[in-house]
Protein backbone atom coordinates (compact mmCIF):
# COMPACT_ATOMS: atom_id res chain seq x y z
CA UNK A 1 0.00 0.00 0.00
CA UNK A 2 1.16 3.29 -0.87
CA UNK A 3 1.73 5.98 2.52
CA UNK A 4 1.56 9.51 1.17
CA UNK A 5 4.77 11.25 3.26
CA UNK A 6 4.44 14.79 2.17
CA UNK A 7 3.27 17.06 -0.59
CA UNK A 8 5.14 19.90 -2.45
CA UNK A 9 4.53 23.13 -1.86
CA UNK A 10 6.26 25.82 -3.92
CA UNK A 11 9.66 26.41 -4.60
CA UNK A 12 12.14 28.43 -2.21
CA UNK A 13 14.85 30.11 -3.89
CA UNK A 14 16.33 29.46 -7.78
CA UNK A 15 18.26 26.36 -7.32
CA UNK A 16 15.33 23.64 -7.07
CA UNK A 17 14.43 23.68 -3.91
CA UNK A 18 10.54 23.11 -2.47
CA UNK A 19 8.68 23.09 0.55
CA UNK A 20 6.61 20.01 1.80
CA UNK A 21 4.14 19.51 4.11
CA UNK A 22 4.86 16.77 6.01
CA UNK A 23 2.57 13.44 6.20
CA UNK A 24 5.03 11.65 8.49
CA UNK A 25 6.05 11.64 12.12
CA UNK A 26 9.75 10.42 11.12
CA UNK A 27 10.83 12.93 7.96
CA UNK A 28 14.67 12.35 8.93
CA UNK A 29 14.10 8.79 8.42
CA UNK A 30 11.40 9.08 4.95
CA UNK A 31 13.38 11.97 3.31
CA UNK A 32 16.88 11.41 3.96
CA UNK A 33 19.24 12.66 1.38
CA UNK A 34 19.62 9.39 -1.23
CA UNK A 35 15.98 8.26 -0.85
CA UNK A 36 14.30 7.81 -4.16
CA UNK A 37 10.75 8.52 -3.43
CA UNK A 38 7.80 7.35 -5.57
CA UNK A 39 5.31 9.98 -7.04
CA UNK A 40 1.60 10.68 -7.26
CA UNK A 41 1.05 11.23 -9.94
CA UNK A 42 3.59 8.46 -11.05
CA UNK A 43 4.63 9.73 -14.02
CA UNK A 44 6.43 12.83 -12.46
CA UNK A 45 8.63 10.75 -10.09
CA UNK A 46 10.07 8.98 -8.66
CA UNK A 47 12.12 11.69 -7.52
CA UNK A 48 15.96 11.26 -5.60
CA UNK A 49 16.41 13.62 -2.60
CA UNK A 50 19.63 15.60 -2.57
CA UNK A 51 18.77 17.85 0.43
CA UNK A 52 16.78 18.03 3.45
CA UNK A 53 16.92 20.29 6.05
CA UNK A 54 14.68 22.03 8.47
CA UNK A 55 13.94 25.56 8.91
CA UNK A 56 11.70 27.40 11.99
CA UNK A 57 9.29 24.16 11.75
CA UNK A 58 9.41 23.87 8.33
CA UNK A 59 11.23 21.43 6.06
CA UNK A 60 12.44 22.27 2.41
CA UNK A 61 13.89 19.65 -0.17
CA UNK A 62 15.99 19.35 -3.16
CA UNK A 63 15.72 17.01 -5.72
CA UNK A 64 18.39 15.53 -8.04
CA UNK A 65 15.32 15.83 -11.02
CA UNK A 66 14.87 19.64 -10.05
CA UNK A 67 17.34 22.24 -10.34
CA UNK A 68 16.13 24.99 -10.85
CA UNK A 69 12.89 27.06 -10.27
CA UNK A 70 10.81 26.54 -13.11
CA UNK A 71 11.44 22.37 -12.63
CA UNK A 72 10.45 22.76 -8.66
CA UNK A 73 7.71 24.97 -9.70
CA UNK A 74 6.40 22.16 -11.78
CA UNK A 75 6.40 19.58 -8.97
CA UNK A 76 3.86 21.72 -6.96
CA UNK A 77 0.90 19.46 -5.31
CA UNK A 78 2.86 16.01 -6.13
CA UNK A 79 2.55 13.54 -3.08
CA UNK A 80 6.12 11.79 -2.27
CA UNK A 81 4.87 8.05 -1.72
CA UNK A 82 6.57 5.22 0.18
CA UNK A 83 5.14 1.63 0.14
CA UNK A 84 4.14 0.48 3.70
CA UNK A 85 2.42 -2.38 4.46
CA UNK A 86 0.83 -2.23 8.20
CA UNK A 87 2.33 -0.04 11.36
CA UNK A 88 4.31 -1.81 13.95
CA UNK A 89 3.84 0.93 16.64
CA UNK A 90 1.02 0.52 19.43
CA UNK A 91 -1.99 2.89 18.72
CA UNK A 92 -0.23 3.87 15.46
CA UNK A 93 -2.07 3.32 12.39
CA UNK A 94 -1.62 4.29 8.94
CA UNK A 95 -4.51 5.12 7.26
CA UNK A 96 -4.82 2.43 4.39
CA UNK A 97 -5.50 0.39 8.20
CA UNK A 98 -8.17 2.20 8.88
CA UNK A 99 -10.55 2.60 5.87
CA UNK A 100 -12.97 0.38 5.63
CA UNK A 101 -13.01 -0.16 9.29
CA UNK A 102 -17.06 -0.80 10.55
CA UNK A 103 -17.94 2.38 12.99
CA UNK A 104 -19.86 1.40 15.77
CA UNK A 105 -21.59 2.87 18.86
CA UNK A 106 -19.58 1.69 22.48
CA UNK A 107 -22.97 -0.31 22.56
CA UNK A 108 -22.29 -1.90 19.42
CA UNK A 109 -24.59 -0.06 17.31
CA UNK A 110 -23.32 0.19 13.24
CA UNK A 111 -23.17 3.63 12.73
CA UNK A 112 -21.15 3.36 9.23
CA UNK A 113 -17.87 2.48 7.46
CA UNK A 114 -14.94 4.74 7.43
CA UNK A 115 -13.57 6.69 4.66
CA UNK A 116 -10.47 8.20 5.24
CA UNK A 117 -8.37 10.45 7.69
CA UNK A 118 -8.56 13.88 7.14
CA UNK A 119 -4.81 15.58 8.22
CA UNK A 120 -5.53 18.89 10.02
CA UNK A 121 -2.95 20.89 11.75
CA UNK A 122 -4.48 20.62 15.48
CA UNK A 123 -5.74 17.34 14.45
CA UNK A 124 -7.02 14.25 12.58
CA UNK A 125 -10.62 13.90 11.59
CA UNK A 126 -11.77 10.38 11.07
CA UNK A 127 -14.53 10.76 7.61
CA UNK A 128 -16.96 8.01 8.69
CA UNK A 129 -19.73 7.36 5.58
CA UNK A 130 -23.01 6.51 7.40
CA UNK A 131 -25.43 4.31 6.41
CA UNK A 132 -27.72 7.45 4.99
CA UNK A 133 -24.64 7.98 2.82
CA UNK A 134 -23.58 11.35 4.84
CA UNK A 135 -20.40 11.72 5.70
CA UNK A 136 -19.79 12.72 8.77
CA UNK A 137 -16.05 14.14 10.76
CA UNK A 138 -14.82 13.12 13.51
CA UNK A 139 -12.14 14.15 16.02
CA UNK A 140 -9.75 11.32 16.27
CA UNK A 141 -8.34 11.50 19.40
CA UNK A 142 -9.04 8.97 22.18
CA UNK A 143 -12.08 10.75 24.20
CA UNK A 144 -14.27 9.89 21.17
CA UNK A 145 -12.49 7.12 19.25
CA UNK A 146 -11.29 5.01 22.53
CA UNK A 147 -11.45 1.77 20.70
CA UNK A 148 -9.22 0.66 16.93
CA UNK A 149 -9.48 -2.95 16.43
CA UNK A 150 -7.87 -3.19 12.88
CA UNK A 151 -7.84 -7.11 13.20
CA UNK A 152 -11.46 -7.31 14.34
CA UNK A 153 -12.70 -5.08 11.38
CA UNK A 154 -13.63 -2.31 14.03
CA UNK A 155 -13.44 0.82 15.49
CA UNK A 156 -15.62 1.74 18.06
CA UNK A 157 -16.68 5.72 17.98
CA UNK A 158 -18.41 7.78 21.17
CA UNK A 159 -19.18 11.60 19.50
CA UNK A 160 -21.11 14.02 21.24
CA UNK A 161 -24.76 14.35 20.56
CA UNK A 162 -25.60 15.86 17.52
CA UNK A 163 -22.25 15.31 15.86
CA UNK A 164 -23.83 12.55 13.35
CA UNK A 165 -25.88 13.54 10.98
CA UNK A 166 -29.87 12.90 12.00
CA UNK A 167 -29.07 13.86 15.52
CA UNK A 168 -30.08 16.79 16.83
CA UNK A 169 -30.78 18.54 20.55
CA UNK A 170 -33.62 17.31 22.30
CA UNK A 171 -34.65 20.12 22.73
CA UNK A 172 -34.89 20.94 18.70
CA UNK A 173 -36.53 16.97 18.31
CA UNK A 174 -39.35 18.78 21.62
CA UNK A 175 -40.02 21.76 19.11
CA UNK A 176 -40.34 19.76 15.92
CA UNK A 177 -42.73 17.64 17.43
CA UNK A 178 -44.87 21.12 18.28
Amino acid sequence: MELVVARIGRPHGLAGEVSVELRTDVPEERLAVGAALATDPPSVGPLTVTRAREQAGRWYLSFAEATDRTAAEGLRGVLLVVEEDASDEADAWYPHELAGLRAERPDGTEIGTVVRIENLPAQDLLVVREGNGTESRIPFVSALVPVVDVPGGRIVVDPPYGLLDGETTEGEEADDAN
